[in-house]
Parts: C-alpha cells; structure tokens; sequence
C-alpha cells in the first residue's frame, strides 16, 4: 500500500543568486521567452564569461556540450523571478515532485511514501520499491502541476535525480522526466542528489552564499563537503561502511519498532524514554585522525546489547513489558548519543580543515532525513557555535528526499547554463537511460582519504566536480 501526501509549502522569498548569468534557450521552442518580452538579437558567439559582456555568450552543459546563450545584465533579475521548474525525486523509497519559481516560490510539493513497504520488508526492498515508484509516478507529477495550477506548457525546465541512488528507482523519476520535456520541448537538467540535499538549504537561509560546509546524512551517505561554488566540492570525510541513517533503521527493526515513519524518528521517539548513558558502547574510529565515518561496528555493538537483554524483536515495543519497553528504550538512548557522538566529532575537526581551506566560511548546513532529528541538531549546533559558525537546517519537510530540493537545484545550475536539451517525443524501449548510482559528489581532500575506501575504486561515475572543472578548462582553451 503507498500514501500519497499532498503538501502546499508557505512562499518563500529568495534574492537573485546569479546577477549576471540568467539562461536563455538557444531553441525558441524551448518555450523559455514566453517569461519575457525579448527583441530578437544575434548572438555573439564569444567564449568568455557571461557576465562579462553585456552581449548574449555560448556555454556549454557540462555533459552533453549543449549550447545556451546567457541574458544581459539589465534583463536578468525579471527572467531569474519568472523561471518554473519542476522537479522529480525517484532515487530510492519516496517518489516526489515539485514546483519552484526562480525567486524561491514553492508552488507546490507532493510526496507518495513507501512507508508500508518499508514496514513489511524492514528496510528499502529496490525491485518493490521500483514498482511502488511506477504505480504514483504520473500521478504524483500530476498533482504537482495541479496544486501548482500550473500545466507542462508553464514550464521553463525539467529537473530530476540522476544519481546517486538504486538504479532501478532512478530509472522510473528519469523516465518520467524525460517523457515531460520530450513532450514538451523542455531542457532537461540533470541533478545530483546529496548536492540537492545541500543547496536546499540556500532556498530557505538567505544569508547562505559560497563557500560553506555541509554535513549530509541520511541513510545510504555521510558525508562532510567544503562547497566552494556551484558545482565545486572538496570531500573532507565520508563513510567506510554504513551510513547513521542506517545504523539508526537498523537498530529500529531490531528492538521492534515501527518501522512506517522509517527508522530514525522511531528510535528517537523511544529514546527520550531512556538512560543514554545505561548502556556502554564504544564511539567508533575514535583514534582515527581523520573525518571519516563507521557504523558497522556500532549496529554490531547494538545487536548484541539486544541480543543480552533477550529482547524480541517480533514481539513490537507497543506490546512490551514494562521492564522491556525500558531495556529497549534505554538502547535506542545509549545508541543514539554516540552515533551523533560520532559526528560530533569527525564535524569539529572538519570545521578546522574548511576554515584553512576556506577562511571566509560562516554557515555549515545540516541536511538529509537525519538532520530532521532534533537531538542531531542539537548537538551539532553546540560544535558550529563553538567554531564561530552559524548552523542552517532545512525543515525537516525538505531534509527527506523531496522534489523541491531538486527543482531548486536545477534552477541553480540552469541559470549558469547547464542543462541538456529536450529529448525526443519519443525513445524506443531499449533506450539507455543516463543513471549515476555511484555518484561521487566531491573530489577527496588529501587528509582525508581514506585506506579503507579509496574512492579510486569505488567510484563508478567522475565526481561532479571534476565533470564541471573539465568543462570549464576546455571552455578556456
């Protein structure tokens, strides 16, 4: 069974990020001037910066080579208020899409939640949660255009996850996607998901502008990024194994809670009844000098802690004894203080690097669906407090994987002309999809590179950040 929930965000007003560098599609099918009375004007094919000249410039998307022309300064900021994007999140158990106008207007969000699914398989099952994603797809993109009052023909672009993520999942938002702006001669950008998770914070803090750190954890990632610019990220620490988000589902399943609002919110529910100090479990990588994350070790200290009060996990917490229902809580305590404890941690010692990469650095952002829990914000505003840092939060609305973070994020880097053009009305079956679901987002800092996962093997795709350097150099040659 799949819930839909259906959420119309508060308006949120947002300056012009990028004064000088508005997008202006080089295909007047693109639909992109129907956003602004424009004089047609021959294009200077020049290959220096936008907003160096107040003539139109050719870029290039940093995938695809697609060509783009750039606004003049005086026409921009109106063009920037007047953009609509959707954007659609398929990478693994929510499918989502959303509405966002340039100027930071959520015109719309809406989520299906595969809460069900997660409750009856104890975690993310990607064959199901494949299917569950291609029952709601078209309604959920539906529903987002309708609550926005909008249909595809307002559309200035098309966003959508590409990676990282389960493949299977991202296969269903991508071919949705590219169905819309097939149909509807619309570009189409493609977004990195933790970047997306990042940059959401930008739409909701107006103070936060590059560079600044960010913590984004969830269940599939950890990881600790110095955001230089759109686009530019230095990998300061990530995981050897598994990510917070799942030791904390993990550890759910095992004192039998309910698994429907995910495991996270469920363990910090029944830990405000506990001792966190009762049980003893060890901080993991305690003696490691770097910024990087385990939680194998602390799910195998917590299975076993389980496994030594004799606590069943079929038997569900609400139909537990009363000494019981204490063991378990006082466990979901104990373990949740040092799992933050661990990010405590590798975050103080991550803040030191930023700032002597970055001296300017006045925000960290927190996200993921693991920055909605509130003792994880606690806890980390401590450490930022104390390094002269301003915490940013998202909502926990738009922590979750959502569809504005990636409507908004393909808004920022479609103003900087990267996006690839309309795909055809049509694609044959067999069709391959471009899927990242190993998808670095940042190039690793050279202290922080770790033995146990060099990202040299296991990366699949070149980060996101090298992709766009590259581009940049040869746009330079």
């Amino acid at each position: 069974m799949v819930r839909l929930f259906l959420t119309l965000s508060p308006a949120i007003p947002r300056f012009n990020l990028y004064p000088g560098t508005s997008i202006l599609a080089t295909n007047p099918s693109l639909r992109l001037q129907k956003h602004l009375k424009l004089r047609t004007k021959t294009p200077n094919f020049s290959l220096i910066s936008p907003s160096s000249s107040p003539n139109f410039q050719r870029t290039r998307f940093y995938s695809t080579g697609t060509r783009i022309y750039s606004l003049p300064n005086s026409e921009n900021s109106n063009f920037d208020d007047n953009l609509v994007v959707l954007g659609i999140e398929t990478s693994c158990d929510d499918t989502a899409a959303a509405v966002v106008r340039g100027n930071g207007e959520i015109l719309s969000q809406v989520i299906s939640s595969q809460a069900e699914l997660l409750a009856q398989y104890g975690g993310v099952a990607p064959k199901q949660a494949e299917e569950a994603h291609s029952r709601v797809i078209d309604k959920v993109v539906q529903d987002a255009l309708d609550r926005a009052s909008l249909t595809e023909k307002d559309l200035s672009a098309v966003a959508v996850t590409i990676g990282p993520g389960l493949s299977l999942c991202l296969r269903v938002g991508v071919r949705k996607a590219r169905s819309v702006a097939g149909n509807f001669s619309l570009p189409i950008v493609g977004v990195h998901h933790m970047e997306a998770h990042a940059l959401v914070a930008r739409l909701v803090e107006q103070e936060l502008s590059f560079p600044f750190m960010a913590l984004l954890i969830s269940g599939g990632h950890n990881l600790l990024v110095l955001a230089h610019k759109l686009g530019q990220y230095t990998q300061l620490g990530t995981t050897v194994d598994d990510a917070i988000g799942e030791a904390f589902d993990k550890t759910a399943k095992w004192l039998g809670l309910d698994m429907r609002r995910s495991g996270g919110p469920a363990v910090e529910q029944l830990a405000l009844e506990g001792d966190a100090k009762s049980v003893k479990f060890n901080v993991p990588m305690k003696y490691h000098k770097d910024c990087n994350f385990s939680y194998a070790g602390l799910k195998t200290q917590v299975r076993l802690a389980i496994e030594a009060k004799e606590i069943d996990a079929k038997c569900p917490v609400s139909s537990a004894t009363n000494e019981d229902r204490r063991n378990r809580a006082d466990i979901a305590a104990s373990f949740q203080r040092v799992a933050v404890l661990h990010l405590e941690e590798k975050c103080e010692r991550a803040i030191d690097w930023a700032l002597e990469l970055e001296p300017s650095i006045k925000h960290m952002v927190v996200s993921g669906g693991v920055a909605s829990n509130k003792y994880v914000r606690l806890r980390l505003n401590n450490i930022v407090e104390n390094k002269n840092l301003k915490l940013v939060c998202p909502p926990p609305s738009l922590c979750t994987d959502n569809g504005v973070m990636v409507a908004w994020t393909g808004l920022e880097h479609f103003r900087v002309g990267r996006y690839d053009p309309p795909p055809p009305a049509t694609e044959p079956d067999d069709f391959v999809y471009d899927l990242r679901p190993r998808w670095p987002l940042g190039e690793e800092y050279a202290k922080g590179r770790s033995k146990a996962r060099s990202m040299r093997t296991a990366r699949i795709h070149p980060s996101l950040t090298s992709i766009i350097r590259a581009d940049s150099l040869q746009q330079q040659t």
